[in-house]
This record gives C-alpha cells, structure tokens and sequence, in this order.
C-alpha cells in the first residue's frame, strides 16, 4: 500500500539549500562583497531549519506584515496557521549598517558565510507588548520572555537561500524532513506519531509512547536539543538514554530516534501547534501533546496546549492527548486518569522534579518510574545538566 505520510504544511517542503556547485560558487563571491550580520548558535538553528523545510513554509525570517499576524492571530498573512514568530534580531547598530542593502550575507561568530538574505523588512517591534501576547506575561522571570526581552530592538526580513551548514554535535543523529520521509516510506509506515521531548525519558513517557503506537505505525522521537534552561537535562544525555531505551525496550522497525535542533521557546500552547506542525513537516500524521507542553513554572494552565488545537483545527496532523500518567501500586503499572479508578494513596506519579533529586543524589530511581538502563546511562555522567 502507497504512504499516506502528511503533506507538508502549506502543501509543499520548502527547499532554500543551494546544492548545485556551479551556483554555490557564484553566490559565495557575491556574499564577498555583501554587507554581513553574525548569527548566534540559535539563529543558525532557525537559518538552517528554514533552509530544509522543517519550518515549511516559511522561505525566509518573518516580515513586519507577517509578524504582526503570527502575534496577534497565530497565522501568516495568507491564513496559514503559524503561531511562533521566527525572526532574525540584531542591534540597532546592525540594522543601520546594512538597511538600504538589497541582499545580505550570513555568517557565524568566526566570518563564514553561511547563507545570503534579501533584505526585504527592516523593522522596530515592541518587545514587551508583543512577550505578552506570545508567552501571555511579560514577567522577565520566565525563561522564554528573557530571551525575547534582552534579543536585539530591530527585526530584519527576508527570504534566505543556504549555502552551507553549520556542523553541530549531533549531526548524525540530525535528519531532513525530505530524509524522514523517506526513512518513514522504508520501513512502511502510512502513519507516524511525533513526540517532542526535552527531558530524559521516564515511564510515564514511555506508556504515552507505546500506548500511541497501539494506533500507528511507527513513533518519531524527536527531542528539541539546543538551548534551555538552568538545570534542564544536556542534550547528550538526553540522547544517550533514549537510545538506550529504544535498544531495550522498543521494536526495532517501530521507532526512529532523530534531533530537531531548535531552542525551547518555552511559549506554552504557541509552541505545542508550532511543535506540531514541524513535525508534520517531517512526514508525522499524528502527535503527542500531554499536559502543560512546552510549558514551565506556573505560567500555563496544564491543559492549555491541548486545548488550543480545539480552536486551531483543521491543522493536517492529529494531536493525541494525554493527561496525568502514573504508576498505580494496585493496578501494578503504568496507568493514567482515564484508566485507573485508585486514588493517590496507590500512586507513584514519575516527577520530573523527584526524578532530578535523587539522581543528583547519586541515587537509582524506584524501577516503577525510570528504566535502570537509562538511570544508569545518567549517573555516569559527571554532570548531566545544563
């Protein structure tokens, strides 16, 4: 039977990466002669995503008309749903040296051209009114307002054309969107569950994991590596033990472990649709959202990124959504809300915090809430957070 892989988002994966040589080669003594702005790690994370479809369709950084949209709709000027500004953030200094400037080049902190830019928008954007309407406070303590908040006062726009990536650590684990496709295509699949992580895995994940695979072919786990928070898990770790589980614990045609390497925005119920329809990009027909996605602190209400794909429908990918997760002493195993008719007494509820405390501590997890292997793969590890 053909694939019945999801379309990309807007129909068609956007493709900016230059591959012919003769064409590469020309475009890299023009951005010689460009005027260049420097990106930081997580602006070439955004670069080269739009580059290679995964944030499809977007074709370059969002323009003021575009932006302003996304803010206050959560969609681009044509109506597509999109609900996280990608933007390219400089200086006021930066924007005065290349405005008038038709095209721009690209480059990393050490000069190498990357990518060329037309210059299409140049524009001022109110930083705290618009942290408000993204990440609903404009408090400078939630993580993701900080970044937005101390990012440069001056927007610039355009659509971007790749000359080259920026080799990362993990590049070996990294797959195109157009490469999981055809990963999908190669081992059958016509339906394929995303799950977005940025913690190591516990059982509580698992359950979620392998109780979507009862309804799909096979499972993407794709964790968001790349910046976050103070006592988040590293991304090494994070790959490490999930490796090690999927060895162990998952059927060898029925999951794929693969990066997205992007920032956590930490924006809630913005992030779990933008999380979502990247995942689309990838092929996935389906995806994992649990409770407070992409959440932290108390910013959200747990249930706020469920329900916002209830009044964003219509999106080309189905959300699967799972409440609280546990271990019940009595059911004598993982259960959730909808299955288990104990009360919290018999409960062992698998807390990221808990988990953190006694691994700190040196000490092995109870089996009921972490795999030993994986356990195992994290106390090795000298310091296994950021």
């Amino acid at each position: 039977m053909g694939a019945m892989l999801s379309l990309p988002h807007g129909g068609r994966l956007v493709n900016r990466e230059i591959k012919d040589e003769e064409e590469r080669r020309y475009l890299w003594g023009k951005a010689q002669e460009l005027k260049q702005i420097a990106l930081n790690r997580e602006q070439i994370e955004d670069l080269q995503n739009i580059a290679d479809g995964s944030y499809s369709p977007l074709k370059g950084f969002l323009g003021r008309h575009d932006f302003l949209k996304v803010i206050h709709d959560m969609a681009l000027e044509d109506g597509t749903v999109w609900t996280v500004p990608i933007v390219l953030a400089v200086s006021r200094d930066e924007a005065e040296r290349v405005r008038g400037a038709r095209e721009i080049a690209l480059v990393d902190r050490e000069g190498q051209v990357l990518a060329l830019m037309e210059l299409e928008d140049v524009y001022d954007y109110d930083k705290e009114a618009t942290a408000k309407e993204l990440y609903g406070t404009s408090d400078a303590n939630h993580p993701g307002v900080r970044d937005w908040l101390t990012q440069g006062g001056v927007l610039l726009g355009g659509r971007v054309r790749l000359l080259q990536r920026s080799p990362a650590q993990f590049d070996r684990y990294r797959l195109r969107p157009i490469e999981t496709r055809v990963l999908f295509k190669a081992k059958g699949w016509r339906t394929v569950v995303g799950f977005q992580t940025r913690n190591v895995p516990h059982r509580g994940h698992e359950y979620v994991q392998k109780s979507a695979l009862e309804i799909v072919d096979g499972i993407l786990i794709h964790p968001k590596l790349g910046k976050k928070k103070k006592g988040d898990f590293k991304d090494e770790v994070i790959l490490k033990t999930y490796q090690v589980l999927i060895d162990h614990y998952y059927l060898k045609n029925h999951a794929a472990l693969a990066i997205f390497a992007a920032r956590m925005r930490y924006m809630g119920p913005r992030e779990a649709v933008f999380d979502a329809l990247v995942r689309k990009n990838y092929g996935c027909t389906h995806f994992i959202v649990g409770r407070d996605h992409a959440g932290v602190g108390n910013y959200y209400d747990p249930k706020a990124a469920q329900r916002i794909f209830e009044e964003l429908p219509g999106l080309g990918i189905e959300p699967l959504k799972f409440d609280n997760v546990f271990y019940c002493r009595r059911c004598g195993g993982m259960v959730s809300e909808k299955t288990c008719p104990h009360g919290p007494e018999d409960q062992i509820v698998p807390s990221g915090t808990y988990l953190r405390e006694l691994l700190q501590q040196g000490e092995l997890p109870p089996p009921e809430l972490m795999r030993l292997e994986v356990a195992q793969v994290i106390l090795e590890e000298e310091e296994p957070f950021v």
